[in-house]
């Protein structure tokens, strides 16, 4: 699929720690009240992408999947939190609201796998992370901003991995 947008940023990975790079990159962007929605298929790499995120962001505690837990809390030392949210169980937006998704947003940053299942709970601004699997260790990831602030996150992830141009 070509790429018409020229905000979005389209990255190739070829390994796990290629992911987990662009992620620690990312995390180092973010910001109280910022979300991050993951979409891909059972292995196309979404907790990978959130272990480099946890660890660019500065978290203090491991990070593993939530999806028989639904939500993870991760701190770091200036009392920041980042949620690590798995909406893989959930059946609509009304059960992420009951998770109480404000709340998380007031305290910390917030990153969804498998956000499309609860598309309708999110806030207007967002970035969005498709993740598709293409070999072994290969993954292709497009970043789609919505909302300024996430255009200008991109922007500058995108000069931080490639430079200007």
């Amino acid at each position: 699929m070509p790429i018409l947008d020229d905000r979005i940023f389209e990255f190739f990975s070829h390994s796990p720690a290629q992911t987990r790079r662009l992620g620690v990159h990312l995390g180092g962007y973010l910001r109280p009240g910022d979300v991050i929605c993951l979409e891909g298929n059972l292995g196309s790499g979404k907790t990978t992408l959130v272990q480099g995120i946890a660890q660019g962001w500065g978290a203090v505690d491991p990070v593993s999947s939530p999806t028989y837990v639904i939500v993870n809390e991760y701190r770091r030392p200036d009392a920041q939190r980042l949620y690590h949210l798995d909406a893989y169980r959930l059946e609509n937006a009304l059960e992420a609201e009951i998770l109480d998704f404000d709340r998380m947003l007031s305290q910390g940053s917030i990153v969804i796998e498998w956000a499309e299942r609860i598309k309708a709970a999110l806030p207007k601004s967002y970035l969005w992370i498709r993740l598709v699997y293409t070999a072994m260790e290969h993954r292709n990831m497009m970043l789609s901003p919505e909302g300024k602030r996430y255009e200008v996150m991109v922007e500058n992830l995108r000069r931080k991995i490639y430079g200007d141009f």
